[in-house]
């Protein structure tokens, strides 16, 4: 990490986490944060639902909410960029403070609740994404809907022609109920309607499925046989957790979902388990206090295809990604990879 870079990250420290998360996407809109460009190797570009990635470091939802900063995230060295979670229409979200940084636990409490500016601005963003990069746009549903499950695929409808590939969000726990949809039945007629709505698509972009790293082992085989029945095309393990075992910071017991180093291990076993159900008939997205490309490494050797990050950002700067991909080229090269996808699941035991 730069010396400019360790300045700006210890100004933000001093701010609020909302209006600090806020400064730096500013900073990336007016080219005030050094970029690294694309980073990538023949070692490290690996193909996951037919997405061809340069390098399987991805962005997670939730960093760019509202898709503003496309042009300078298609240059921060990730591997593909995932934004939002877009609803059809705009909404506020959940009262402020909604967002604490657990210095300490280097993680971050949110309760944002899919506060975005709808998906009718996010598509005329999307309509001038770069055309460089693999971007994808996670799915969500108004707080105040009738039919949440039709919301999922009213927003791939609206979007989808400008997107590599889609993500269905039932994992949020900062929308009442929102997570019920991850049971088996509601779950199946959801991603039906998402399929349909993918299928009247030019494009066909991929759908991926986001789980919550709280189900049980009998949840996470229900949602496995659905994802498979409905044809996912992949599934991200997992989202922010409830949570609060082993935190030190004051600021633990804030409502909202964990995310960030103190996720790593159990959702780590989540994706681990998730491989052994899924047999490898199902790429599967490591997410989850990624911040090392040593963890990155443990999540692709306990079965992911790729991995995402996103609150590492927060106390390792934007450069990390970059820092992440490189490091993850040494450690393939050290245990005789000669691609990461052959890394995929050979330590996946370890975990279950």
């Amino acid at each position: 990490m730069s010396v400019i870079e360790q300045m700006g990250l210890a100004a933000l420290r001093r701010v609020d986490p909302e209006r600090a998360h806020g400064l730096a996407l500013l900073g990336l809109r007016m080219g005030a944060v050094p970029l690294p460009g694309l980073v990538t190797s023949d070692r490290l570009r690996t193909e996951v639902a037919g997405l061809r990635l340069p390098n399987p470091v991805g962005l997670a939802a939730g960093f760019d909410k509202n898709a503003v900063a496309l042009s300078a995230l298609s240059r921060a060295g990730f591997g593909f960029v995932e934004v939002g979670a877009a609803t059809p229409r705009p909404q506020p979200g959940n009262p402020r403070p909604r967002l604490f940084r657990l210095t300490e636990d280097a993680a971050a409490i949110n309760r944002f609740g899919f506060n975005n500016e709808g998906m009718e601005a996010i598509a005329a963003r999307l309509a001038q994404r770069p055309r460089d990069m693999v971007l994808g746009l996670n799915l969500g549903a108004n707080k105040d809907s009738a039919d949440r499950a039709e919301d999922f695929a009213r927003v791939l409808a609206h979007c989808g022609k400008w997107l590599d590939f889609a993500t269905v969000n039932v994992s949020s726990p900062n929308t009442e109920k929102l997570r019920d949809l991850q049971g088996a039945a509601a779950l199946s007629a959801l991603l039906a309607g998402v399929m349909e709505a993918r299928e009247w698509l030019p494009n066909r972009p991929p759908v991926f499925l986001k789980i919550a790293p709280d189900l049980s082992d009998a949840e996470l085989g229900e949602v496995a046989d659905v994802a498979r029945q409905a044809r996912v095309d992949a599934i991200i393990a997992t989202n922010t957790t409830l949570s609060r075992e082993g935190l030190q910071s004051p600021l633990k017991d804030q409502a909202g979902g964990l995310s960030g180093a103190p996720l790593f291990e159990k959702s780590t076993r989540v994706l681990a388990r998730l491989s052994q159900l899924t047999a490898g008939d199902i790429p599967l997205i490591g997410v989850g206090g990624v911040g090392s490309a040593e963890q990155a490494y443990a999540k692709i050797r306990a079965g992911a295809s790729a991995v995402q990050l996103y609150t590492a950002l927060v106390f390792g700067g934007l450069s990390l990604a970059a820092r992440i991909a490189r490091g993850l080229d040494d450690l393939l090269a050290r245990d005789g990879f000669d691609n990461v996808a052959q890394a995929v699941g050979t330590g996946r035991e370890a975990w279950l």
